[in-house]
């Protein structure tokens, strides 16, 4: 079986979210459990420089784009075991940032043509095509359109994943001739038309032949219309070809034994360790170095989705406990503001690092003791999944992949690995922060063992990679 996994980023060759973890993880597991696997990238500036002078030139052609004719190049290159297949265009690509251009429908036009037409050249015949997100969404059509009677492309299924139905790359209509060149067949209600625009995520779901998306939960929720972002009655239609598979987390990339990021080094039975890292981690931030005092970390885009309002209700009730706080990350200035007033109010209590810092990332996770991700919504969510990890117990609302990876502890049977509220409320959140704060001073042999609960849990890619090649399977026996 050859899978090709297509998307618009990868760790480690560009990353703007979560998608690149997935898209640089997941690989490794499939190819582990016996699958032929490749990955094809846009070639975005700025990855590594050793990786951008391991590539290797293979091919070089025009692609038609409307009535333009734009220069691609295939570079290819093999990291961690894995074939690597970046799409070159330095008009397209070589800029700042992955996203967030006036001609975003363009590149990512020119993306998913130019893929179609390398692959033969490089004799990358796949049976599957698994595509990721609104950026690749558009293949599917482009496959229906003009592919289904390329011999090479005959016997060639797709899956789009959704990792986050919000953002759906919706463009105006005229570029379907006049970038695309699908004809207008194709802009109907149970195609690309949305409100009279075109829409890349709908094409994925259109045309793919199976769907999924990143946790059971959310596939349930994107089908009403609160999570459903003007899809959800697409998506019941199609709910038949639909299936959640909860993301993993690389078991290599964030394991507490072996860390280099970390101050100190732990694991399940060396958990005593994890304080040093606390402590440490005070000092690097100038706060008080205090092993007692419950650390609460959140590590996040600042972004009302991310449930920041609701922290913003209660952080004064927060900060007035004997408590810190350590926050780490950009995004809208409102919450970046919250977070440096509060900290220059709180200065022993509250340390705001706004901004992208990995090493500071890995530390937060091995010194805090609380992991704090109440969202609104949650398509599957790595940080909560990485928190426990480090023994970090997460603090979550009961959505989405949250809800399918997050048990609360309750004190009766004893069973939970983590903390949880359900509605999406600030003082329900309250309460259950000083439920957890509670347990931490009160009961640090029952805290550990929770602890040693929650790093137990497997959130390594096997179990999905099983599922997902479960999936490949029945498409290519249908």
């Amino acid at each position: 079986m050859r899978v090709v996994f297509i998307a618009s980023e990868g760790v480690p060759f560009s990353k703007s979210g979560g998608l690149a973890d997935v898209v640089g993880a997941l690989p490794k597991e499939l190819k582990r459990q016996g699958i032929d696997i490749s990955v094809v990238l846009p070639k975005h500036r700025g990855m590594p420089q050793d990786l951008e002078q391991s590539l290797q030139l293979r091919q070089s052609f025009s692609v038609h784009l409307g009535w333009r004719q734009q220069y691609c190049g295939i570079e290819t290159t093999n990291y961690q075991g894995i074939d690597f297949c970046l799409i070159d265009n330095e008009y397209y690509f070589g800029r700042e940032g992955l996203y967030g251009y006036d001609d975003d429908a363009e590149r990512y036009a020119f993306f998913s043509k130019a893929v179609l037409d390398a692959l033969p050249l490089i004799g990358l015949q796949p049976d599957i095509i698994h595509l990721h997100d609104w950026q690749t969404g558009i293949v599917s059509a482009l496959l229906k359109a003009s592919h289904t009677g390329n011999p090479f492309y005959r016997n060639t299924k797709t899956v789009f994943t959704v990792h986050n139905l919000k953002y759906q790359g919706i463009f105006p209509k005229t570029i379907l001739t006049d970038m695309l060149n699908l004809s207008w067949d194709f802009f109907t209600a149970d195609g690309l038309e949305f409100y009279d625009n075109v829409n890349f995520m709908k094409a994925g779901l259109a045309y793919s032949h199976k769907l999924t998306t990143v946790s059971p939960t959310y596939a349930q929720e994107i089908q009403y219309p609160f999570f459903g972002e003007g899809l959800d009655g697409f998506l019941r239609k199609r709910k038949n070809d639909l299936v959640g598979i909860v993301n993993g987390i690389d078991y290599e990339k964030y394991n507490p034994r072996n860390d280099p990021h970390i101050f100190q080094s732990f694991g399940v039975d060396s958990l005593q360790n994890k304080v040093d890292n606390k402590l440490r981690l005070q000092d690097e931030l100038g706060l008080p170095v205090e092993g007692r005092v419950p650390m609460i970390g959140i590590i996040s885009r600042l972004v009302s989705q991310k449930g920041l309002d609701l922290v913003a209700h209660i952080l004064d009730d927060i900060l007035s406990q004997d408590v810190q706080m350590v926050v780490l990350g950009t995004g809208d200035g409102y919450y970046e503001d919250m977070f440096r007033i509060k900290a220059s109010q709180y200065p022993t209590k509250l340390s705001a690092n706004i901004r992208f810092d990995n090493t500071l990332a890995h530390r937060i996770y091995a010194g805090a003791d609380l992991f704090l991700m109440p969202s609104l919504f949650e398509p599957c969510g790595l940080s909560q999944l990485i928190a426990m990890r480090y023994g970090c117990l997460p603090i979550v609302r009961e959505t989405g992949g949250l809800n399918d990876t997050v048990r609360s502890y309750n004190s009766e049977t004893g069973e939970g690995h983590g903390f949880s509220f359900t509605n999406y409320n600030a003082h329900d959140m309250l309460y259950t922060i000083n439920r957890a704060l509670e347990l931490f001073r009160s009961d640090q042999r029952i805290w550990t063992g929770i602890c040693k609960k929650a790093m137990l849990m497997d959130f390594s890619w096997k179990n999905s990679a099983q599922e997902y090649i479960k999936l490949y399977a029945g498409l290519l026996d249908a």
